[in-house]
């Protein structure tokens, strides 16, 4: 699969690496049908963010198949999975909470949007629910908070 631009900031890359994957050696090569999400739906939406804090996104985690999700230990119901959503950060912009801020100020139609600590997690979808919620960690744990704690 050769390395698409995808949009004027992303390449295709950037949304299927997995340091996870290359560690266990796994395969994280999407179907058609995610492909075609990443392309119309994540990247745009990545892309709608990256121009709307004007800094550069890291994204550490994008599609994951689903034995990869598994190793990681993602929800079986994960969006990473549809290849809708994206765990990143922006270090030039600020904090994560700060980009989670400024998403949820914008006019951005995201699907979810996690402030998880260290990285942002957000998701696109067709039908966009602008779903808020604030990650806590217990013992490696996940709870979740309405809105942006």
């Amino acid at each position: 699969m050769n390395d698409e631009r995808l949009t004027v900031d992303f390449h295709l890359s950037e949304f299927l690496h997995s340091e996870k994957a290359v560690r266990l050696g796994l395969d994280n090569t999407p179907d058609a049908v995610v492909l075609a999400a990443i392309r119309n739906f994540l990247a745009p939406g990545m892309q709608d963010v990256r121009d709307l804090i004007g800094a550069p996104v890291i994204i550490s985690s994008g599609y994951r198949a689903p034995q990869v999700n598994a190793a990681v230990g993602g929800a079986r119901d994960s969006q990473h999975i549809l290849g809708l959503a994206a765990d990143f950060i922006a270090p030039f912009f600020g904090t994560p909470l700060q980009v989670a801020r400024a998403i949820v100020a914008s006019r951005i139609t995201f699907d979810q949007l996690i402030q998880e600590g260290t990285w942002v997690h957000i998701s696109f979808s067709a039908k966009p629910r602008r779903s808020v919620l604030t990650a806590k960690f217990t013992n490696g744990v996940a709870s979740y908070s309405p809105g942006l704690v």
